[in-house]
């Protein structure tokens, strides 16, 4: 009959333990994030990006076109 007594406190112990530690009842605050995206002005992103392929396929036009053979 002991051991039961002791049983029923460990497990009434453990089940309010569980409960105390499950967290609060408030909302939690929640912060929106904020993200800072820097583009530097003279990168080869975006439009400027396709101006040095071009260039050179212009020379390698320009290089077809003057062969004498």
């Amino acid at each position: 009959m002991n051991i039961m007594k002791i049983a029923a406190a460990s497990i009434a112990a453990v089940s309010f333990a569980t409960a105390s530690m499950a967290g609060s009842m408030a909302e939690p605050e929640i912060e929106p994030m904020i993200e800072v995206v820097e583009e530097e002005p003279g990168s080869s992103a975006g439009s400027g990006g396709i101006l040095l392929p071009l260039l050179g396929l212009a020379v390698v036009a320009a290089l077809i076109a003057s062969d004498d053979s």
